[in-house]
This record gives C-alpha cells, structure tokens and sequence, in this order.
C-alpha cells in the first residue's frame, strides 16, 4: 500500500479545492494531497511558535493567530488565502483555542 493510500485528508481541506456548485475537487488527488501535507505540517510546525508567543510576549490567542495567518498570506509564504485560513483554523484547533475570527475564503 502506498503513502497515499495511508493518509486521510480532512473534508475541510478537499472543500478548499471545491467550487460551489460543483462536488469534485478541480485539483487531482495528488496535488490535494501534496497541499494537504504541506499544511498539515505548517499548522503542527506553528503549534511551538504560538505557545511561545502566548507565555513569553502574554499576546492573547486571537492575536497571536491573527498574525500568524498575516504571515501566511505574504507572498513569500507559499500558501494561498484559502490555504492560509486552513492553517490557522487547524493551529487553533491543536491549540485548542477559539478560531481567530476571520472566516478561511473558499476557492471561487
């Protein structure tokens, strides 16, 4: 069984790559998956940062999310807006804090 087989990609993420109306990502399976796992790991990788922030600048949770995901969206980062917002709503959610409140843009 292949790596791919193994790894189950989280409905929210595939929803980024859906267009209303429609049920099928636009991107193959591969790509999804690729973006996926890219994500995935930005989101576990922030989860260190964010704790940081929180006990040594006493930033409050919404803050601190808010400008990871400034970060995200910067042009350097790689990740598209919709990408960004993922990362930050899987962050809280490892977290276990509230979502920043801005909503992830879905793909149009």
């Amino acid at each position: 069984m292949s790596d791919e087989n193994q790894i189950e990609i989280a409905q929210s993420f595939i929803a980024l790559f859906v267009r209303p109306g429609r049920s099928q990502p636009d991107a193959s399976h591969t790509v999804v998956l690729a973006r996926y796992e890219q994500c995935e790991d930005m989101a576990q990788a922030l989860v260190q940062h964010a704790q940081t922030w929180a006990f040594k600048e006493n930033l409050p949770e919404q803050e601190i999310l808010l400008r990871c995901h400034r970060g995200l969206l910067a042009d350097a980062s790689g990740f598209s807006p919709q990408e960004a917002g993922w990362v930050i709503l899987r962050l809280a959610e490892l977290l276990d804090w509230t979502p920043a409140e801005f909503e992830s843009p879905r793909a149009a």
